[in-house]
Formats: structure tokens, C-alpha cells, sequence
């Protein structure tokens, strides 16, 4: 029988789950896996990140943008610990991401030896799947297992490797299972689906709430929502799904988030929530409305609010079917009210994307985006206020991709994950969205962009503060503390990387920067000096004549610039 060795046979089986690139840096406890990478390089592509959790954010980041399993590795000790935070970003947005750790020599193990660490419980919580291989025979094996588990749980899979083992013979087999692996469909059952129907008719004040369940569903949903006269809301990991300019789609609920999405929960008797784990539910939806879940997790029902009726099966699928079976449902005054409110929000943030102001407000910095962007652009927003205002102002058409750090929300998260997005999409227009707080976490790597030859457009909202935490201090009326960050040109770094950059101060350079940067076939940084204005707070909007008295609500209007945008029980009542 013929031998290979035990790292080319693991890393072919990576090349058969169809990984075509891997990130991570080299260290002495990983070489023979190296030497395997190094083998088999004209089948898959090493990437050299400068900071290992910039390989966990890249890898997290191409399964949320392409449902394939990310790869990763990171050396023993510090290469290994480097990873966690990437790792539960994976995790807590459920993609599948494979992570592969080094360690010392199996005959080294439990001496204490240089930077070995017990690597097993230090994983075991972000993982779905985390072993230590035991024998050179079992390494591809483990690595086979690993990512099916990757694939069925939709999490972490972690495979700790000795480093002799990457090196030994071992016989030649079939090692790989992915031609034989099948992720079914779960379909919903059409008696439980019928269930649902009486709620829907029954309504007066429906909303459809949709989250990454629903990716790729947009038909269906378009369908649902014109059958039963029902606007829609997303997740903000849903951000993309459903273009922006649709009619019946009122945007986003929670702090980031639209005024229309925050107003039509908190006045909705039918809340009908798909494919979406939304954690700030008991905030933002009316407690008191009927509760429709579709999920194909049951441990999710009930989980945000209480269920009335839940249903188990496949999102998209789901929304077809009641489709199919209802009574289409007349438009009526509310989804109306609905569309006039999302139509004052839009004109309202529009009147602000023209103003040459000092700072420059980040309205103007977003309209250059979408005039530039291209029609399967992907946008890669970090964590923070600039989260707030690339889900109100990037105007996404439904071929453009999006992706941020929704669950764990980590700082840092653009650059990394514009990496993947490149490496995954190499003819699409890529643009990283960073906080001046994010960027400076991962800058670094922007000498991966510019090593690999990766045109992407970052550009940098820089307002010298850690605006979200600011805001939050603010709202808890305390002093504002560690906020403030001292400012930097970041367009010059990105020169000093190798990159065009460009620093903005005058809203008349935005323009011609931003034409240099669709134009360029180098990395990009546009470092735009912004207002440090708070974002209009969505989730407590003085605007209610129920709730405030009219000097309050001139107050808050004067404070926020706000004309033109009455709420929506407001616009109900008039029609």
C-alpha cells in the first residue's frame, strides 16, 4: 500500500471539504503542518495575517459570507490563545470555522515543556467540536470530523496537533467524507404551519421580523409580506437580504436600528419572528402582542418572548408555504402608516447627505459610498456608532453583501473580515467601515492587503472617541470616562503600509478621494475627520406626545436636528 505523510494527507482533506485558502502565522509547534501547506500550495493558499486573531476574524468572516467552513490556525501558547476572540465571533453568529492549534511534540507533552499549555479546556467552551490528536494515523481523520461537526452545529471545531505527528508516514487512504455529507433541509410540518394562519388574519397591526435564517430568501419574503399587507424588520445580520429601498422594509430594531423598525414593534399586536435570535427582544417588542417563531433550533422558542404559536422548520420554506395556503390579507391603513414613516426616515437622513458641515457628518461620507459602490459591492462594517450608521445609510440593493460582528460584537472586526471578503470574492468591490477605535486594533494588517495584492476600500470614521460607549455613559448619567482617544492620520499610516491613503478634513475632498479609490488597483485608506455627534437615539426617541411634554420634545428635536418625522401612531391616526 502506498504512504503519505500525516500533514499532506490532513491538509487534503481540507482541500476536499473545498478550503481554499487558510489563515494563521507559523511557529515551531506548527512546522510540519507548514511543510504540508508548503506541499500542497497549488491546491490551497496560505495567508499570512500579522496578528492571529485577524485570522480567526478573516475565517469567521468568510463563512458568514459564503456558508463554506473558515480555516485557521494559530501556533501553541500564544499562537493558540491569539485566536479566542476571533473564534467566538464564529461562534456566537453561528458559521462553521475550523481552528487548527499547534502543540509541542507528543514526546515533550505534560513536561511542562516550552509554550505547551493544556490547549483542550481553554477551547472547550467556544467549540462544538475539540480534540487533541492522539496518533499520526487519526490526524486527517480528526480533521474530517472536525469540520462535519463545524458544518452540523453551525459553531467551532478545534483540532490540537503535536507537532511530530504533521511529519510521520502514514498509510494512504480515503480519509475524506464530504462527497457523502448531507446537511438536510428541515421542512415544517404543513399542520403546524395552517396553526399559524388565524393569527394572521386576526391582526390588525402585523409585523414580519426576519433575521439570517431567511439569507437568500427575498422572494419569499417579498411574497409574504405583499399576501399579508405586513412590514418587514431585520436583524441587522440580516442587513442585506432585503434591499433597502423596498417599500414594506422599515429596517432595523434595537439601538442600531430605524426609527420606523423601533416604532411598528413597539405598536404591533402580531409580531412574526423567522429565522432570527434577536437578544434585545423584551426591550423593543410589545410585550403584549401574539408571537409567531419559525426556527429550525426548538431550543429558540420562547427564548425572547412569549411564544404563542411556534413553528419548526425551515424559514424560507416556511414563509412559501403560508403563502400558498392563506388568504391573502388587503392592504389596509397600517402597513400605509408604516411606509409613510420609512419614507420620512429616509428623506429625513437624505437632508443631511449634501451638507458641507465641519466636521464632516458621516450622511455626506455615506452617500460617496453608495454613489461608488458597484452592484455586487461588499460592505464590511465594524462595531460601534459606525454600526448604527452603516445600517441606516448604506442603501444595499439585495446583490450586495454585508456582514459585521452581531452577537459578540467585537471591535476590530473590518479589516479582518475585508480580507476574507477579497480572498473569497476576488471580482467584487470590497469596503471595510471602521471606527477610528476599530481600525487602530487590527491596522496592522493592512499589510496582508497590501502582501496579497487585495484592492479594498477602508475607510475610517475617526471622531476620537469610542462613540457607542460614550453614548451609553451618557444615558447612564455618569462622568464620561476612558472615552476619548487621541487622534492619528490614519491615511498616512496606510501609506506608510504600502496603501493610498487619503486623510479628509473638507467635505469638498470627499469626492475626488473617494473617485481615486474606485479607481484604484492598490488597498485604500480614507481617514475621514467626522463629527463626534451622537447618532439620533432610535431606541429612546423624545418625539411621543403620549409620553413627552412638548418642551421635551423640542428639546430633543432641536438637540438632534429632527423636522419632518412625526411617529408612527401619530401618522396612523391622520390616514
Amino acid at each position: 500500500m502506498s504512504t503519505i505523510n500525516s500533514g499532506v494527507a490532513m491538509v487534503k482533506v481540507l482541500e476536499s471539504w473545498g478550503i481554499d485558502h487558510i489563515y494563521g502565522i507559523p511557529g515551531g509547534s506548527f512546522n510540519s503542518i507548514m511543510d504540508a501547506l508548503y506541499q500542497e500550495k497549488h491546491s490551497i493558499k496560505y495567508i499570512q495575517v500579522r496578528h492571529e486573531e485577524v485570522g480567526a476574524l478573516a475565517a469567521a468572516a468568510d463563512a458568514k459570507l459564503t456558508g463554506k467552513v473558515g480555516a485557521v490556525f494559530g501556533s501553541a501558547g500564544p499562537g493558540a490563545t491569539h485566536l479566542i476572540n476571533g473564534l467566538y465571533d464564529a461562534q456566537m453568529d453561528h458559521v462553521p470555522v475550523v481552528a487548527f492549534l499547534g502543540q509541542v511534540a507528543s514526546s515533550a507533552m505534560n513536561y511542562n515543556a516550552f509554550q505547551e499549555l493544556n490547549e483542550n479546556p481553554m477551547f472547550a467552551d467556544v467549540s462544538v467540536y475539540n480534540r487533541t490528536v492522539m496518533t499520526p494515523e487519526s490526524l486527517p481523520h480528526v480533521a474530517d470530523e472536525a469540520i462535519k461537526a463545524a458544518y452540523k452545529y453551525n459553531g467551532v471545531a478545534v483540532v490540537t496537533i503535536p507537532v511530530d505527528f504533521g511529519y510521520a508516514t502514514i498509510e494512504e487512504q480515503e480519509f475524506s467524507t464530504a462527497s457523502t455529507y448531507q446537511n438536510n433541509v428541515l421542512l415544517p410540518k404543513k399542520d403546524e404551519v395552517i396553526k399559524a394562519l388565524p393569527y394572521i388574519s386576526e391582526a390588525k397591526k402585523p409585523v414580519l421580523y426576519i433575521g439570517q435564517g431567511t439569507r437568500g430568501g427575498f422572494e419569499q419574503i417579498k411574497a409574504f409580506s405583499e399576501h399579508f399587507s405586513m412590514p418587514v424588520v431585520s436583524s441587522v445580520l440580516g442587513k442585506g437580504i432585503v434591499p433597502d429601498s423596498y417599500p414594506n422594509f422599515l429596517g432595523f430594531a434595537g439601538r442600531v436600528a430605524t426609527k420606523p423598525a423601533n416604532e411598528a414593534l413597539a405598536e404591533a399586536d402580531l409580531i412574526f419572528f423567522v429565522g432570527s435570535d434577536f437578544p434585545f427582544a423584551q426591550y423593543f417588542f410589545n410585550p403584549d402582542a401574539k408571537f409567531v417563531q419559525v426556527d429550525i433550533d426548538a431550543s429558540k422558542f420562547g427564548r425572547r418572548h412569549q411564544t404563542s404559536l411556534a413553528i419548526l422548520g425551515d424559514a424560507v420554506t416556511t414563509l412559501q408555504t403560508l403563502v400558498e395556503l392563506g388568504e391573502a390579507r388587503p392592504s389596509d391603513n397600517w402597513l400605509l402608516a408604516n411606509q409613510k414613516n420609512k419614507e420620512n426616515w429616509v428623506n429625513w437622513l437624505q437632508s443631511f447627505a449634501t451638507k458641507a458641515d465641519k466636521p464632516i457628518r458621516p450622511e455626506a461620507v455615506y452617500n460617496e459610498i453608495n454613489r461608488i459602490a458597484e452592484e455586487s459591492a461588499i460592505f464590511v462594517t465594524d462595531v460601534g456608532n459606525t454600526t448604527i450608521q452603516s445600517i441606516r445609510l448604506l442603501d444595499l440593493n439585495g446583490q450586495q453583501k454585508h456582514t459585521t460582528s452581531g452577537w459578540f460584537a467585537t471591535m476590530g472586526y473590518a479589516v479582518p473580515a475585508g480580507l476574507a471578503a477579497k480572498l473569497s470574492y476576488p471580482e467584487q468591490q470590497v469596503f471595510t467601515l471602521s471606527g477610528d477605535g476599530g481600525f487602530a486594533m487590527v491596522m496592522q494588517d493592512i499589510i496582508t492587503q497590501v502582501k496579497y495584492q487585495l484592492p479594498i476600500i477602508n475607510v475610517v470614521f475617526s471622531n476620537e472617541s469610542f462613540g457607542f460607549i460614550e453614548a451609553e455613559q451618557e444615558d447612564s448619567e455618569q462622568n464620561k470616562f476612558g472615552v476619548f482617544l487621541e487622534g492619528a492620520d490614519f491615511g498616512k499610516v496606510g501609506e506608510a503600509l504600502g496603501a493610498d491613503g487619503f486623510t479628509i478634513t473638507e467635505f469638498s475632498q470627499l469626492r475626488p478621494a473617494f473617485d481615486a479609490a474606485a479607481k484604484s488597483t492598490r488597498p485604500v485608506v480614507i481617514d475621514v475627520k467626522i463629527s463626534d455627534k451622537r447618532p439620533l437615539p432610535v431606541e429612546d426617541l423624545h418625539l411621543d406626545p403620549r409620553l413627552y411634554s412638548a418642551e421635551e420634545i423640542e428639546s430633543f428635536k432641536q438637540k438632534y436636528e429632527v423636522h419632518d418625522m412625526p411617529v408612527l401612531h401619530e401618522i396612523y391616526e391622520n390616514l
